[in-house]
């Protein structure tokens, strides 16, 4: 149903880069791209794009707004976060066991976007 999701960035080049890094473990690639705009994709879901706003205003995360990245194993759950910490994101909550079943971590982006990466079972 999802076909992809956007996060508005101030600074394109710095979010590719710090992207391009933290989802490569989960094997997503540059998809497509604009001067404003770049999208990545493992070539099996939706796709996560960051992006300059169209009207020019200063991006700004929302309140309670948070993309979840599913991951393959545990052991990747944390891999990911360790490598988003390390790539200049805020921690927003160590991997861990959130609810049965359910293992999760926690951060934010360089501009303030909150994500997860998880594993279901």
């Amino acid at each position: 149903m999802i076909g992809y999701v956007t996060l508005g960035v101030s600074d394109l080049e710095r979010a590719k880069g710090f992207y391009g890094t933290v989802l490569a473990p989960l094997g997503a690639k540059p998809a497509f791209g604009s001067d404003r705009m770049q999208g990545f994709s493992n070539g099996a879901g939706p796709m996560l794009s960051v992006c300059l706003p169209y009207d020019g205003e200063t991006p700004s995360p929302g309140n309670g707004t948070m993309v979840a990245l599913a991951a393959p194993s545990r052991e990747l759950v944390d891999e990911i976060h360790a490598l988003a910490l390390k790539t200049g994101a805020a921690d927003e909550g160590a991997p861990g066991i959130r609810i049965p079943n359910f293992y999760g971590a926690y951060f934010r982006d360089l501009d303030g976007n909150k994500l997860c990466v998880f594993k279901m079972g």
